[in-house]
């Protein structure tokens, strides 16, 4: 059944309306007429099955006929820290990682970054992007969308280390060393938490500096390796991320 992610403000308690490219959807690529259903979420968590009584331009609206159970969302909260990547990797991050089941993207600028950022053209970028992480909600039926934030400084994304019960930076030297504990020896003493918020950081395509994997461990970062080999920066994330719903019992883990 077709899902769609709609503002509160546009499901009531017994109706809901698809506007703009929802409707758009709905009619002319989904065919859907007077009578048939679809499931239809506010991005929060609430969704329920909805069934058209209504289609004109630009607009389809339905009636409430079944709440839904919200159980599609991993029980730890994990967000993905990615210093900006060049090109459109960041689409691919936030598209993949929704899917896999991120609870928020926080883009930042570190040191080695390679994209020249601008911030005149913030707004239009993270409007892209969270269109991006809706149709991927949508695609993997999730009960939430995904919250991007604006991009951070380093400065900014090292203070707000504090507000996570763990936090990973993934650093490509633990992994050379051999004195990496990895994801697993990092997460064992939250294996029985259900509620666990985790932050995972991720460097841009030249890696982190020294003097920056000083700063997030003295800020209370753990520095793991993802195994011996070099990953791209747009990979690394999507791997954090899956091996962390692993040991939350996510995928038949811990």
């Amino acid at each position: 059944m077709q899902r769609y992610f709609v503002p509160s403000e546009q499901f009531a308690d017994d109706a809901v309306a698809l506007l703009g490219d929802d409707a758009h959807h709905a009619s002319r690529v989904m065919r859907m007429r007077v009578g048939d259903s679809f499931i239809v979420s506010d991005g929060a968590g609430r969704e329920a099955i909805a069934k058209v009584t209504d289609i004109a331009a630009g607009r389809v609206d339905a009636t409430i006929e079944e709440l839904l159970a919200s159980d599609r969302e991993p029980a730890w909260q994990i967000t993905i820290a990615q210093s900006l990547p060049k090109g459109d990797k960041m689409e691919l991050i936030i598209q993949k990682g929704t899917e896999i089941g991120a609870y928020a993207f926080v883009p930042f600028e570190s040191e080695r970054m390679i994209v020249q950022y601008d911030a005149k053209k913030e707004a239009k970028r993270l409007e892209r992007w969270e269109k991006i992480a809706k149709e991927a909600a949508e695609q993997a039926h999730r009960s939430r969308i995904p919250d991007i934030a604006k991009p951070l400084s380093w400065k900014q994304l090292v203070g707000s280390m504090k507000e996570y019960d763990l936090v990973l930076f993934c650093y490509e030297e633990e992994g050379r060393s051999g004195a990496d504990t990895g994801l697993r020896g990092a997460v064992e003493p939250f294996a029985t938490r259900r509620d666990l918020r985790a932050l995972v950081i991720v460097g841009p395509e030249g890696g982190f500096t020294e003097q920056e994997a000083s700063q997030a461990q003295a800020a209370g970062a753990v520095l793991v390796g993802l195994g011996k080999r070099i990953l791209r920066t747009e990979t690394a994330g999507i791997v954090a991320l899956t091996a962390l719903l692993y040991e939350s019992g996510e995928m038949g883990g811990l």
